[in-house]
């Protein structure tokens, strides 16, 4: 009487879907009741997956072949049936019948949808000329519990797919060549750095100190040494450690924390390359880049134009290249050599209605740095270099020699989104540890408890050569070359808000 009182205010759809897990587990208890438990197959030995069968066909009709995959549709015609099975190339039509199959036919017929099937048989194509396995034998290697999303509908609720990402590459197959291509597009970085002579190392995710660069860290604490730790916001730190000692290409493909907001284009943990090049300026950076994004985008694309989302993009194109003050002029009307000192360039934002926030101590660079993202961010859609940035925002770049507010850094934009990050390195001890001590007073002065590397600066002191490094975001280039409009969806597992209970 309880339960069919509490069943009342269960919706029918619930009701049916806790049907439907109950008759799984039935059938797995039966199973396993006779001593045919799925979940104890340790190993079932394939020969063929689904695309190798379509690719050699004709070397491969009529003979044996064993495959398995994930049951997918199940048509029962009395005494003979076909169905599909979904492996890790894609999906082939299985034909069975009770006349080579005797009693595993019949359980056959118990199997559900989403269940795991090892199949042994012959290859061939169907009257309607359907590439398939007719089965001589066929073994339930795992039981699926719960059911699979409807099948012509799929897995449509976007947060759901983020949650639950191995449904998403079942229902959605498209989802995986995403993330195949974002295997392609690592790997031939890779290979692109290897042949330039660049080596690749790995650098401690753990650090002892919380710097006072502007991104929050992941707070830790390490039991046995009873001290706190912080998850790393960059490489670069310890990857021009590295120059110092010797080393003079280095990259590192890094995952990275940042205690911050999420949006389309930010996670907490994401993955950025850097790379770092001893006598070489950020000069020989934006030749690299230009080179590499070339070649990446005839490599995965085919082409050196590709689109992303309905803009067409043109990679190929000698990039354009522009100065801070040069891209302020052109896409906000303002001059920055007209202003002359920091009370002018105040005047001109408040007048413009620019926010800078800094507010009445901010200079020149910073109210630069506000005319930026207020007018030309947006605006830089076909590739662009913007460099020269003030020394304000760069406490890791080398002072231009021509003018010392600014330094030799750029920044390289495509659809009005930044995608890498480069610099002439600053390697003047002195001059590092002025800009840390500045970085670290404006830091504490949020509450945090940020300190001097000094450690990176006693590896200056021992000398750095001229370097040039540059430092790019993996999911944002996947996600301009797979045209995704979020990074959610070139992250197999993204950071989501735990679901109440």
């Amino acid at each position: 009487m309880q339960n069919e009182k509490n069943q009342v205010n269960v919706p029918a759809e619930e009701q049916d879907f806790n049907e439907i897990i109950k008759i799984r587990r039935e059938k797995l208890a039966a199973l396993q009741s006779a001593g045919k438990d799925p979940y104890r197959i340790t190993k079932f030995e394939r020969t063929h997956q689904s695309a190798d069968i379509f690719g050699n066909f004709e070397a491969l009709e009529n003979t044996s072949v064993r495959v398995a995959g994930r049951l997918m549709s199940k048509r029962l015609m009395g005494k003979a049936a076909f169905a599909h099975i979904l492996d890790g190339k894609g999906q082939i039509q299985i034909y069975l019948s009770i006349n080579d199959l005797g009693e595993k036919y019949t359980a056959f017929k118990d199997y559900d949808i989403g269940d795991i099937v090892g199949i042994a048989g012959k290859v061939f194509r169907t009257r309607t000329g359907e590439i398939s396995v007719h089965a001589e034998d066929i073994e339930l290697l795992s039981k699926s519990l719960l059911p699979l999303p409807e099948k012509y509908h799929g897995l449509k609720d976007q947060d759901m797919r983020y949650r639950q990402r191995y449904v998403d590459l079942i229902v959605n197959p498209e989802v995986k060549n995403t993330f195949v291509t974002r295997s392609k597009i690592l790997s031939f970085i890779r290979k692109y750095l290897d042949s330039l002579g660049y080596l690749e190392v790995d650098t401690p995710v753990l650090h002892t100190l919380e710097i006072g660069a502007a991104a929050r860290p992941f707070k830790t604490h390490h039991n046995a040494l009873d001290i706190d730790m912080y998850l790393r916001i960059e490489t670069e730190l310890y990857l021009k450690r590295l120059i110092v000692g010797g080393f003079e290409k280095v990259y590192e493909v890094g995952r990275i924390f940042r205690n911050e907001g999420m949006d389309t284009s930010h996670n907490p943990e994401f993955t950025s390359i850097e790379m770092y090049q001893a006598y070489s300026d950020y000069k020989d950076m934006m030749d690299l880049i230009e080179d590499m994004y070339r070649k990446l985008a005839k490599e995965i694309c085919g082409s050196d134009t590709v689109t992303y989302q309905g803009q067409e993009i043109a990679l190929g194109k000698p990039w354009e290249r522009l100065t801070m003050v040069e891209a302020v002029k052109k896409y906000a009307g303002v001059d920055y050599n007209t202003w002359k000192d920091d009370a002018a360039a105040r005047a001109v934002a408040e007048e413009k209605g620019v926010a800078v926030p800094e507010g009445k101590s901010a200079t020149k660079g910073h109210v630069l740095l506000a005319f930026f993202d207020a007018f030309v961010e947006e605006r830089l859609i076909q590739p662009t270099i913007v460099y020269d940035y003030p020394v304000e925002n760069s406490p890791l770049a080398k002072r231009k020699a021509s003018d010392p507010a600014f330094t030799e850094r750029f920044e390289y934009f495509v659809c009005a989104r930044e995608m890498g990050n480069a610099f002439s390195e600053l390697n003047d001890p002195i001059d590092q540890r002025e800009r840390f001590v500045r970085q670290v007073e404006a830091k504490r002065a949020t509450g945090a408890n940020a300190s001097v590397d000094e450690d990176f600066i006693t590896a200056l002191e021992y000398g750095m050569p001229p370097t040039g490094g540059l430092g790019l975001g993996l999911d944002r280039l996947v996600m301009l070359l797979t045209d995704s409009p979020s990074i959610r969806d070139v992250l197999l597992f993204p950071t989501m808000k735990p679901k109440s209970k």
